[in-house]
């Protein structure tokens, strides 16, 4: 399963990617708001800058709601980096756009999804990634992991080649439901990733042992001199 990283903030980035399991980074103008980055030019700029850092795939979001719009800003974005996947609305002329995108070899993702039929369309178009907002529909007592498995059992009957790249993810127990539930991928805050990586028990084990270690009386500057 792939792992993006939602955010525009480039030091979390940059930790998301020395960590070594970094696929790509999710943003929107939202994002880049909070990180002080405001208008076509600098956000453009930011674009680049995070294309720079990670790999591979880098979602841009377009603000156009009209396919003409869409296909201008897709386009501009597509044009900044080959890393650029351009991020579209599920709305009708968002579908017409991924269908124009894909037919230019444009990767896609198409966003807020949050119905089986949504992403069988989006799919149909052509789109690269369709992106299911799973916490947004727990809010509403919705459940997002059966979702991502109506979706998952679909694009497997008809071989669609897009990816499901789950979206909205709180926190640790959702990005491992996505994985059994057959996610390509998951975008999270940094800190829904790194929480990965914690258990008590790992953490009392691993202090036990520190602990046995110097009780034994052996210190570890003493083995990297003689070693």
């Amino acid at each position: 399963m792939k792992f993006f990283i939602d955010t525009a903030n480039l030091d979390q980035i940059t930790e998301a990617q020395d960590l070594g399991i970094l696929d790509g980074v999710t943003t929107n103008p939202s994002l880049m708001a909070k990180e002080g980055i405001t208008g076509d030019d600098a956000v453009n700029v930011h674009y680049k800058t995070i294309c720079g850092i990670v790999d591979n795939n880098v979602s841009a979001e377009v603000i156009g709601t009209s396919f003409n719009e869409i296909i201008r800003e897709g386009e501009l974005l597509a044009a900044l980096n080959p890393k650029i996947v351009v991020k579209v609305p599920m709305i009708k002329d968002g579908i017409k756009a991924i269908k124009h995108f894909s037919s230019k070899g444009i990767k896609t993702n198409c966003t807020l999804i949050f119905s089986a039929g949504q992403a069988l369309l989006a799919a149909k178009a052509g789109a690269s990634y369709v992106s299911p907002f799973l916490g947004r529909l727990d809010d509403i007592s919705t459940d997002g992991i059966a979702l991502i498995k109506e979706i998952r059992l679909i694009f497997d009957n008809y071989n669609y080649p897009t990816e499901i790249l789950a979206a909205s993810i709180r926190g640790p127990l959702h990005i491992v439901a996505c994985a059994m539930a057959g996610a390509d991928a998951i975008t999270a805050p940094l800190h829904a990733i790194t929480a990965l990586l914690k258990h008590p028990i790992t953490e009392s084990g691993l202090a036990t042992f520190l602990a046995d270690y110097e009780k034994a009386g052996t210190r570890r500057d003493i083995i990297a001199v003689t070693s």
